[in-house]
């Protein structure tokens, strides 16, 4: 994980996330970092492929836990199952949102539909966590998902955005958060220019795809470079060749979040508590699998 210098107004940080190869699949984690562990309350945020499957790949993660957070996956390409403790079983296609609150703990499992594994496929995705607040990070778990056609959007002046949670240029999105935030898919058009507004304490744009300039200044921000706004400013955006990105941000929270693993906690003890539920098989199991993901080898939390 690197972070590239910068001299342009309003821009606190560029992070450039590191690539890393699981189980065949390409995969950028531009949050947690060492130079930031969060942005509002988006603690983890992977970027998955672009892959092509071949007939008889597949993307498989076998039944993990976690608690204190909520999980947020989006797909922009190809289908993923998701399976958990509480029954649920949810394909997710693009344009899709499924958020999983993990609260006091919750197991699933991601996986590729037979159907792509049999045929072939594609697979482009982001998985996002996001911190509970401290007085819900024991609450109960829950799944939802929404269909594309319930994910508000808005497209005028070569700009095409779609508010995948939160609230944003005078949208809200149906997903029901936690606390405050704003998640959205933004894509520009050539010489298309688009306002980040102030609406929230912190802010970062992810670019997936293109080249990205704040009016006014000089320099870029190209593919896989996490951009973080400095705290009130607005910033004007624009492309000249067109570009893609997501955009993450929201009220920070006042006390500091531990994460080991999966776990997500202001608590210490709380994070013990759960390797050790985890290590005992005492989370529960999700139905049709045995397979799990075991305990990694022991290592302090990061704060």
């Amino acid at each position: 994980m690197t972070m590239r210098s910068t001299l342009i107004d309003g821009i606190e940080a560029i992070v450039l996330p590191p690539v890393r190869d699981v189980d065949g699949f390409t995969v950028r984690r531009a949050l947690p970092s060492a130079h930031r562990r969060m942005v509002g309350p988006f603690i983890f945020f992977d970027l998955l492929g672009p892959a092509v499957l071949r007939a008889g790949d597949g993307f498989d993660v076998r039944p993990h836990p976690h608690i204190g957070l909520a999980t947020v996956t989006y797909q922009m390409a190809g289908r993923v199952i998701h399976r958990d403790n509480l029954g649920a079983v949810q394909a997710i296609r693009p344009g899709e949102v499924n958020w999983m609150t993990a609260g006091s703990g919750i197991v699933h499992s991601e996986r590729t539909p037979p159907s792509v594994r049999r045929d072939g496929g594609s697979l482009y995705g982001i998985q996002a966590w996001v911190a509970l607040p401290k007085a819900l990070e024991e609450t109960r778990p829950g799944f939802f998902h929404h269909a594309a056609g319930e994910i508000p959007s808005v497209d005028a002046e070569g700009v095409s955005l779609s508010l995948i949670a939160g609230t944003s240029d005078g949208l809200t999105s149906p997903v029901a958060t936690l606390s405050d935030m704003v998640y959205a898919d933004v894509s520009l058009a050539a010489d298309a220019r688009y306002r980040v507004r102030a609406d929230h304490v912190e802010r970062a744009i992810y670019v997936l795809t293109g080249a990205i300039e704040v009016v006014g200044q000089t320099g870029s921000f190209e593919a896989h470079e996490l951009v973080i706004f400095k705290p009130g400013e607005e910033i004007v955006l624009r492309t000249r060749a067109g570009a893609r990105f997501m955009l993450i941000g929201g009220e920070p929270f006042p006390e500091a979040r531990h994460v080991y693993w999966n776990f997500v906690s202001s608590s210490l003890d709380r994070i013990e508590q759960a390797k050790a539920d985890w290590r005992e098989r005492r989370f529960g199991s999700v139905p049709g699998e045995h397979e799990f993901i075991p305990l990694p080898a022991d290592t302090a939390p990061r704060a």
